[in-house]
This record gives C-alpha cells, structure tokens and sequence, in this order.
C-alpha cells in the first residue's frame, strides 16, 4: 500500500472528505487527490500536515492499522548526547554536532548563513574533488 492510499484510508475512517482535509491542512483539494491516487509523492513537511489533519502521529501514515513503528535500536533513535558517549565516529560526529550546537548560541543569523553555505561549499568539494 502506497502513502497516497494509506492517507485516503485514514480519511475515510475518519469520515472526512478531501475538502475536510483541504480546509484543515491548507492543501488544495485537487494536489489532495493527486496525492491519495498516487500521482504526486508528498515532502515530509506535507506529510506531518496530512498527519495534524487526521490528528494521527506520522508514523501511522507508514503502519497499517494500530501499528507501533519498529523500534530496532538503531542511531537514528538515540539523541546526539547518547550518542557522543558512544566511541568510534558515530560519537566524534555526535560531540562535534553538541560544540557545533553551542557555539552557533552567540551566533548572529548572518554568521550562521556564512557558516552554512562555507559548510556546503566544503561538502562540495570533498564529494567532487576536481572543482
């Protein structure tokens, strides 16, 4: 079952129609359709609206039915503290992520951007190595 049919599904369970959803969400009914027929793949942000409109946690639109999303103990579930106690490099990118996040504090939002887009320019340079 696609996204586009699991959102339809939790639609009609909750009796609403798409201009129910359309009102609550802001999303025209039409992109509404194109999304439940699976014509258009959703951005995260349009799914957690979807989600607010149906009152359903994200992951429901990921599970069937009561569902509880996988839980496998993997990175992605920890937080970065957790995570910089950790050895190896999953821990150095952890504790440089938690300076990272101290520092950017006494940052104006003009400093952050030049930080930012000297980050991307870096990255950049590390993946194509001829520019």
């Amino acid at each position: 079952m696609g996204i586009g049919e699991r959102i339809r599904e939790l639609r009609e369970q909750q009796r609403l129609s798409q201009g129910d959803i359309e009102e609550r969400t802001g999303l025209l009914r039409c992109y509404i359709s194109r999304v439940e027929n699976g014509h258009t793949v959703p951005s995260l942000e349009t799914l957690e609206r979807f989600a607010g409109a149906l009152d359903v946690p994200l992951y429901r639109l990921f599970c069937r039915n009561n569902e509880e999303p996988p839980q496998n103990g993997t990175a992605s579930h920890l937080t970065i503290e957790r995570l910089s106690q950790q050895e190896g490099a999953a821990g150095e990118e952890a504790r440089f992520l938690l300076k990272l996040r101290e520092l950017q504090e006494h940052l104006s939002p003009t400093d952050r951007n030049v930080i930012l887009a000297l980050a991307k320019k870096m990255a950049v340079r590390t993946v194509n190595p001829e520019d």
